[in-house]
Formats: structure tokens, sequence, C-alpha cells
């Protein structure tokens, strides 16, 4: 399932804040979540590990004025652009952060600690060089949204004849993924995004969910080795159109900024 990567929080809320449409405060506790902490380690010019609050006004001061989203899987960098060491950490945490305006990217370490019953989590970004380029993989929220409509029709059809979806909360899924325009009653993003981003934000964490639901609903229907194969060649390009709109919503912020809207 999609769920709100803690890059894509931390990209949201930072752009918000960088540009003075949030508070610090209010930026850092939406950033945070249910983790107990966030700090930031390897800031150019701290010798040491310090909060968001102190981290974000550091990297203003170098220059970013704007904060992407890396989503990537193995042989799908999406998001990324180099170089290779920055790439295996994002990779192997299988989401990151982008500055625009300064080389620099943030990587999320978490730890679990506490007795069970009372665990809580902490959380280390760590400040890595990156390289200036185009993300690779990302489209247009245009694009994302038209990609997310198509890729849910076809795989709710091939769903639905291997009887993966027979078993009710998967097809209600799928048509609530399908007609999904109405935020639901939450910021899903940050002040400062354009509603088409929220859109389309919403609609890939939606469709995200369908896909949990298929996978975890067994094998329905599909009582075949044949017919298992194809039901997870339905399922990964939709998951992968699903990921690749979830970060084209979380960049739209910097898109616009690209093409001089703000």
């Amino acid at each position: 399932m999609l769920s709100e990567p803690r890059s894509g929080r931390l990209a949201a809320w930072g752009n918000g804040l960088l540009a003075g449409l949030v508070s610090p405060d209010d930026a850092v506790l939406a950033i945070v979540g249910d983790d107990a902490v966030h700090r930031v380690e390897g800031l150019p010019g701290e010798a040491s590990a310090v909060g968001l609050t102190l981290a974000l006004g550091r990297l203003r001061s170098l220059g970013v004025t704007g904060l992407r989203v890396a989503l990537p899987a193995p042989g799908h960098p999406l998001g990324l652009s180099g170089p290779p060491e920055f790439n295996a950490r994002a990779l192997e945490a299988e989401e990151a952060v982008i500055c625009y305006g300064a080389a620099l990217g943030l990587v999320p370490e978490v730890y679990e600690a506490g007795p069970s019953g009372d665990v809580h989590v902490e959380v280390v970004w760590h400040v890595l060089p990156v390289r200036e380029a185009p993300p690779a993989d990302v489209p247009s929220l245009g694009e994302a949204e038209r990609e997310l409509a198509e890729a849910l029709r076809e795989a709710t059809e091939v769903l639905s004849r291997l009887d993966v979806a027979g078993s009710g909360p998967v097809a209600e899924a799928a048509i609530g993924a399908y007609r999904a325009r109405a935020e639901r009653g939450r910021e899903v993003l940050a002040p400062g995004y354009p509603p088409r981003a929220v859109r389309v934000l919403e609609l890939a964490q939606r469709v995200g969910l369908l896909v949990s639901l298929a996978y975890e609903n067994g094998h329905g229907g599909a009582v075949s080795s044949a017919e298992m194969r194809a039901r997870g060649e339905a399922l990964r390009p939709v998951e992968r159109t699903a990921r690749r709109a979830q970060v084209a919503a979380y960049n739209a912020y910097v898109e616009e900024r690209e093409r001089g809207v703000r």
C-alpha cells in the first residue's frame, strides 16, 4: 500500500515553510507525525545532528528554495539523479528528499526503541551530496492523472477476470480509487500546493490501497500458477504508476517554481 512516506511529509511541509505559508512549529509537527523525534545529520556548517527547525533554516541559508521527493524501488530509480552513492542509500531506504537550489539530498534512517508495547520511533535524516540533474522518470501532474486512470482500468479488468476482486472490499476499493476526486477532509499536502496535486496524491494513495488489498486477499479465484502470475503482472505496473503519480504530486511545488508560476 502506498502510505504517506516520511520524505513526502518533509518535502511538502518543508516547502510550505520555505514559502512562508506555515510556521516552523506547524511544519515540524506535521513532518514528525507519530514519530518521537527527527534529527538531521551531516548539514554543511553543523558539526553534529540538529533538530528540524534549525536544519530547515540552515537549508534555506544554503540556497534551498524547494524540496523534491524520490521513491525508488529495485530497477526503478524514481526521482533520483545520482550520484551512485546517494542513489544506493535512497534505494535502501526506499525514499529520499532532493533539495532544489543546492546540490544536497536527505535520506532517512529509522530507529525503533523502547519496550514492547511502548516502542517509539526516531528518525535521522542523513544529508549527502547529489547531482544537479532532472529527476528520473517523474511525470507531470497531468500525465500522472491520466496514467493512473488508465492503469487502474486495465488492472481492474484483469483482476476481475481472475476473480481476485470478487470478495467485495477489493472491488469497492477499485471503484473508490477510480472515482476519487474529492479531498478526504484532511490536508494531504501542505498549504501552497495546487488543488490538482492534492487530487493526484489522493488518487495515487487509493490506487495503492487497491494493490495492497489485492495482494493481501490471497489467491482469490486465481487457482493456477499462470493466473497468479497474471495477477502479479497486472499489479506491478499499476503500483509503479501510483508511485510515479505520488512523486509527481509531492514535487508539484518545485515544478511550478521551475515553470515560473511562483
